[in-house]
């Protein structure tokens, strides 16, 4: 994938929503609402301020990030669909530890 933002947005791939609950009940893919994390495959070169600085993104590629629902705008490349976002658009950055307890 040749796809390099500008600015301050970043490419994130969308990371499946769990259809389980931790009861067990199974979630129908219709009834399940948009996947809300993603994993950053490409961030911009950052932000140019009015004193002419470039400050750098505080996310990188790699990351897994939650941001809101109808976040950023959706393409497609490669036959993948992306999301392309601004830095302003993620609500977090997910650590190991509770990504890794979350799929315990």
């Amino acid at each position: 994938m040749n796809l390099k933002p500008l600015y301050d947005r970043l490419v994130v791939r969308h990371l499946e929503a769990e259809t389980t609950t931790k009861s067990g009940i199974i979630i129908p893919d219709k009834a399940s609402e948009k996947p809300t994390q993603g994993e950053v495959v490409a961030i911009g070169d950052g932000v140019v301020s009015d004193a002419g600085e470039r400050r750098q993104l505080s996310v990188k590629v790699g990351d897994r990030v939650l941001f809101g629902q109808y976040a950023g705008s959706e393409i497609k490349v490669d036959g993948e669909t992306l999301l392309v976002m601004k830095e302003s658009d993620v609500l977090a950055i997910i650590e190991n530890d509770i990504a890794e307890e979350k799929a315990a």
